[in-house]
This record gives structure tokens, sequence and C-alpha cells, in this order.
């Protein structure tokens, strides 16, 4: 059943509402949604519709103005999604909706977002000491893990290759082990002349690997060298593996000099959202009372 079958006369705002619900909940057009599907869209753009018209009925609402400048854009925006403006307002209509309605339930949307940020035009700002007790209670989203810098040596496991069965390939390894005898040194000719990964080519360079990159077998393996040593024989499932830890880059704290501008960011993001919750709560009690 297509929506026009559903709400032959329905209010272009809200049609818009339930596109956008369609959309979010299943990524569906209207006219694609089940029976189940579309009451449940139904009843979460009932929702977002009752709100949007209640901000825009409320006293911070008025004198607010959407340039024309801005709706063209924000239509166009979405025109650019599409192939051709046929296929755009050829979707619009199965849809029930028709570019002038689109343009209304826009102005509305940017109104209310125009109201939503007036009303945060007074939300307290973010202070230095809301930065920093915020970077000493979550100082391990600012610790920059311990990196290895490491190379290693590939031969593959491949039973269809009588070189490549697994008893072959690891005797291969145990035999670049002899010649190698721990001579770092050597490490990258070695990976030029026998690996078979891609980074062959650069010497068996993985460069700067951070903990978890790698499978975890060799993960476990590289974590636990120390700088400048080679490796037993690492089994993962691409086949046998040699590693040499070049490096170790310890792990480091973003200082707070560079952290605290994205702190205010979110601080202020945070308080923003807030502020706006406590007001849509606050008219939502209005209303109540009215109605009583």
């Amino acid at each position: 059943m297509g929506s026009s079958e559903r709400h032959p006369a329905i209010d272009p705002g809200f049609g818009y509402h339930l596109l956008r619900q369609a959309l979010r909940l299943f990524g569906k057009n209207l006219a694609q949604l089940q029976p189940a599907e579309y009451r449940q869209v139904q009843e979460q753009a009932t929702r977002s519709f009752e709100l949007e018209s209640r901000v825009l009925a409320a006293d911070e609402a008025e004198g607010v103005m959407i340039p024309v400048q801005q709706l063209d854009a924000s239509l166009n925006q979405l025109v650019s999604r599409y192939e051709s403006r046929e296929a755009f307002l050829q979707d619009l209509a199965v849809n029930g909706l028709d570019e002038a309605g689109l343009r209304l339930a826009l102005q509305r949307e940017l109104l209310f977002d125009a109201v939503m940020q007036r009303v945060t035009a007074d939300c307290p700002g973010v202070s230095d000491i809301d930065v920093g007790l915020f970077y000493e209670m979550h100082r391990e989203r600012f610790e920059a893990p311990e990196t290895r810098v490491a190379r290693h040596i590939l031969i593959t496991v491949n039973p269809e290759y009588a070189e490549n069965t697994r008893h072959a390939a690891y005797a291969r390894v145990e035999q670049l082990v002899e010649k190698l005898a721990g001579r770092v040194n050597r490490f990258a000719d070695f990976a030029k002349r026998y690996s078979e990964c891609p980074t062959a080519m650069q010497g068996g360079a993985l460069g700067d690997v951070k903990p978890g990159q790698l499978y975890a077998e060799l993960d476990a393996m590289l974590f636990s060298l120390p700088a400048g040593e080679i490796s037993p024989i690492v089994e993962s499932e691409m086949g046998f593996h040699l590693l040499l830890c070049d490096k170790i880059k310890p792990g480091k704290r973003i200082p707070l000099s560079r952290a605290a501008g994205k702190i205010r960011v979110l601080l202020q993001q945070r308080h923003q959202r807030n502020c706006q919750q406590a007001w849509l709560d606050s008219l939502s009690s209005q209303n109540s009372r009215q109605a009583v």
C-alpha cells in the first residue's frame, strides 16, 4: 500500500517526519513499509512532529527567521543526492510529498534548529577549571599507547604447493633462523630475499605497530620482545613468522595544553544538550499545566 493511500490529505510537515523516521528506522521509503513498520514509524513521527510544533509555538521562537538562501541551500542539498531533478520529484511523490510541501517542512526544521540554538545562548560557558577536571578524571583517554617499530619475515602455508605445506614451510623458517643466527643487521636483507609478504619489498618493515594491530599471536610476541631482538618462530593463520623489534617507543600522555581544545568543545556540547533538555522539560510542564 503506498503512502498516499494511507493518508491522502496529510500535512506536509508531518509527512516529512514520517519519511525521516521511515529512513531512520528501516532505511525504506514510506511506500515500502509493512503495516507493522508503518505503525512504528507513525508513532515516532507523531512524537517528533509534536515536539517540533511545541518548540515553534514557544515564546523563544518569536522573531526567529530563516533566510531564503539558507532554505534554498537545504533544499538543493537534498536534490543533489539524486541523479536528476525528475528523480527527486518522483521520489517525493511516492512518499506523498511535493516540492512546495517539502520546502515548508524544511523551513520548520530549520526554525526548530534555530530556536534550539537560541535557547543555548545563555548556557554557561566552560571554564578552565572544568577542562582541567575532565582531563584529570579521564586520564585514560589521553594516554598514547606504547608502539613498536618492527619487521617480519613470513613463509606462508598453502597445502596446494609442496614447498608451502605446513611441514615444508616450518622447515624453511627453521633454515632461515639458522642462517640469520641472530644477526639483526641482516634481517631486512633476509626479508627481501625470502619473505612471502608484500612488505618484503621494504625489508619486512611493518612500521610503527600499536597494540592489537597484528594477529593476536604476533601481537603478544612483538610486545614481549626487547628492542633489537629477533623472535622465535611464530605461527598465525597466514603461516610462520619471524619478528624483529627494531625499536620501542614508550607510551606517553597527551598534555593538557594539546587536549584542552577538544575537551572544551566536548563539554560545551554537553552543556548545550543539558540546557536544551531542561528547556524542553519546562516546556512540556507548561503545556501539561495549561491542558489541565
